[in-house]
């Protein structure tokens, strides 16, 4: 039988590299006592500098005696910092660095829902590259670049899964490396005002990758967000526009090629506009993933957790337990919820976090509600901004019928969830 996943969040001051036995007992009294638990359940032991235990996989009575895999790992609490570079008399930055595990990122990876598996198999798949890579499989027989795109419309959490990966990735290898790096590249950054300089300064940006790479007892994870702005495909850049675009697809690739040859680095990579990647990138990634809108289930659990908080900080008085989608029919809340997220089907992920937010905003304004009142707010907020979606693109398309103009990329930013008052909007809220 598999070994149970265990991953143990310290902070300064646990130099362990394993847990003693105090915390193993600790950790086995809470299995038992609990028999049954989800995946990426989270508590909390009574132990110095323990910040959190995870049980990665899911908990059932049959397996309380299955070995334990401990992975501890300490988290970092300084936040990230810039990377600049001087570039015509200038400072221009061009990355944000992070040393993980970093506190930034602490619990994000419990936050994002998706479908059941997807989260584990991109985790499975980053950690066998770096399997291959230490083993030093001929990359000639068995090609693997370490590359992963995640492709989808705005709003779904790829940037935010990008950087949860990292994390979780830097945990789990935290027994192979000394320490571990983020570097977040800032793509529009790399486009000089001066002709022709572009290229120079995404070399300059990876020299400064490749020289992270030189300490073989550091993992480096790279995140280029919004990849389509320098990878952009080559055959359908016009002839009128300048060859320093073309300029910084090669030098892309060139350095992707340059640092793919260290097995201590992992490059993620995202796009809402994947047909506009240019071929030779998307040939490079070993993984294209697309991530969508959530289902019905994501979304009745994403409501479920958000409402859970709010029943922790007391803003929803009711501490009825919320049940799980599956048991939704049993009860008055339960149908309620199940209802709610029926109407929000088609909505991003990130405008479905804002609900709890503008339902009390704009219809409970007060401190405390009942959980049954809290739901029926959620609703007609919902309601509210699918409605003013579509007056606005209604008013979008008039307008750009009279002026030739395209509504598309406005459509796209309501769908992250901006909401109107008295016909005035209240724009994107982040």
């Amino acid at each position: 039988m598999e070994p149970i996943n265990i991953e143990i969040a310290c902070t300064r001051g646990f130099n362990k590299k394993s847990p003693d036995a105090d915390l193993i007992r600790a950790i086995r009294l809470y299995l038992t006592e609990h028999k049954t638990l989800p995946r990426d359940h989270v508590f909390k032991v009574i132990y110095p500098n323990v910040e959190s235990v995870t049980i990665c996989n899911p908990l059932e009575e049959q397996n309380l005696r299955t070995d334990l895999r401990m992975f501890i790992y300490q988290l970092n609490d300084e936040s990230s910092e810039e990377e600049t570079i001087r570039q015509d008399g200038d400072e221009v930055q061009i990355a944000n660095h992070w040393l993980l595990p970093a506190r930034d990122f602490h619990g994000i990876w419990e936050s994002l829902i998706y479908e059941e598996d997807l989260k584990h198999d991109l985790l499975s798949f980053m950690q066998t590259t770096m399997l291959f890579s230490r083993k030093k499989v001929n990359s000639n027989l068995i090609a693997c670049n370490r590359l992963i795109l995640l492709h989808g419309p705005p709003g779904t959490g790829k940037t935010s899964l990008c950087k949860a990966l990292a994390q979780k990735l830097a945990a789990r290898m935290s027994e192979d490396y000394n320490h571990s790096h983020l570097i977040e590249i800032n793509s529009h950054s790399l486009f000089s005002k001066w002709f022709s300089e572009s290229g120079k300064l995404v070399q300059k940006v990876f020299d400064q990758i490749h020289d992270l790479c030189q300490d073989r007892m550091a993992l480096v994870c790279v995140l280029v967000d919004e990849v389509e702005s320098i990878a952009f495909a080559r055959d359908a850049i016009s002839n009128n526009e300048p060859s320093d675009s073309i300029r910084v697809v090669n030098a892309v690739l060139t350095q992707l090629d340059r640092i793919r040859k260290y097995p201590n680095v992992f490059v993620l990579a995202t796009s809402n506009l994947t047909g506009s990647i240019d071929l030779a990138f998307l040939d490079r990634a070993d993984i294209v993933q697309y991530i969508g809108n959530p289902s019905r289930a994501a979304i009745y659990e994403i409501y479920r957790t958000t409402l859970r908080n709010l029943q922790e900080v007391g803003i929803v008085t009711d501490q009825e337990e919320l049940p799980e989608l599956k048991d939704s029919e049993i009860s008055v809340v339960g149908k309620n919820m199940k209802s709610l997220a029926e109407i929000s089907v088609g909505m991003s992920g990130r405008s479905m976090r804002k609900v709890p937010f503008l339902a009390h905003a704009l219809f409970v304004k007060q401190e405390k509600t009942s959980l049954l009142k809290f739901l029926s707010a959620m609703k007609s907020t919902v309601r509210k901004i699918k409605n003013d979606m579509k007056m606005i693109k209604v008013k979008s398309m008039v307008s750009d019928a009279s002026t030739g103009g395209d509504s598309g990329n406005f459509e796209g930013s309501l769908m992250n969830g901006a909401i109107s008052v008295d016909q005035e909007s209240l724009g994107p809220l982040h």
